[in-house]
């Protein structure tokens, strides 16, 4: 079979790079050949590429912006992402940012993604602004999709509450999600937790699956060596 391109995107704060990093390692785990692309131009924070050290020693190559560009807040693509998104040999994640203007990024690689075939996942945290209710994740949705000129294929619930997550908030989100992809006929099969969260939300809740994410990012403040470029 061949391997897949996953697209992953997600409105600020939904954990769409938490999510893409874990989502490599799982598929490294399994034996197969794996490529990270970070596309996020948009969230100077919280990027993939910030794993790409650990990563390749195991296996997994991950494109991204190098040296002293690494953490810079420039929209900066790397031009061997092309290739990646060619290479059937591997499966690739393209980690990708959260509004129009990040999804437009991909509109070089649209023709490439359709000819191969592509999954796009949504990630979404009903606990952050415009993600809150159906009608913001589906306005979200359809602008994505504009932006993008591809079609969003799965859903995945994030929802969290930082320190305050529980069975019910992730319940909750889990039950707005759901609306989301009845009324839009989409694939909706599994929700995110946090490691530490682990003991204090069950698997199987609604009938969904539980996915278990280790933390792999750091904080903004935890990151010694960031490049800031002013006026840019």
């Amino acid at each position: 079979m061949q391997n897949k391109l996953i697209i992953v995107i997600g409105a600020y704060g939904s954990g769409k790079s938490e999510y893409s990093i874990n989502l490599a390692k799982e598929y490294q785990l399994a034996g197969e050949k794996v490529s990270l692309v970070d596309m996020d131009v948009v969230n100077p924070y919280f990027r993939s590429r910030d794993v790409r050290e650990k990563f390749e020693k195991e296996g997994i190559t991950v494109i991204a912006p190098e040296g002293e560009f690494k953490h810079a807040d420039l929209p900066m693509l790397s031009p061997r992402i092309m290739g990646e998104v060619e290479n059937i040999e591997s499966t690739v994640i393209l980690d990708v940012g959260g509004d129009p203007a990040g999804c437009r990024t991909l509109a070089r690689y649209v023709a490439n993604a359709k000819k191969r075939g592509y999954e796009m996942h949504l990630v979404i945290n009903t606990k952050r602004p415009f993600t809150s209710v159906k009608d913001e994740i589906i306005s979200m949705l359809n602008m994505l999709e504009g932006s993008s000129n591809l079609r969003v294929s799965e859903l995945v619930c994030n929802t969290n509450l930082m320190e305050f997550t529980d069975k019910e908030v992730v319940e909750n989100g889990i039950k707005i999600v759901q609306e989301v992809a009845e009324e839009k006929n989409l694939k909706f099969e599994k929700y995110l937790v946090l490691f530490k969260f682990e003991t204090v939300v069950p698997d199987g809740l609604l009938n969904k699956e539980r996915k278990v994410l280790k933390y792999f990012l750091n904080k903004p403040w935890e990151i010694q060596d960031k490049v800031y470029h002013s006026g840019i």
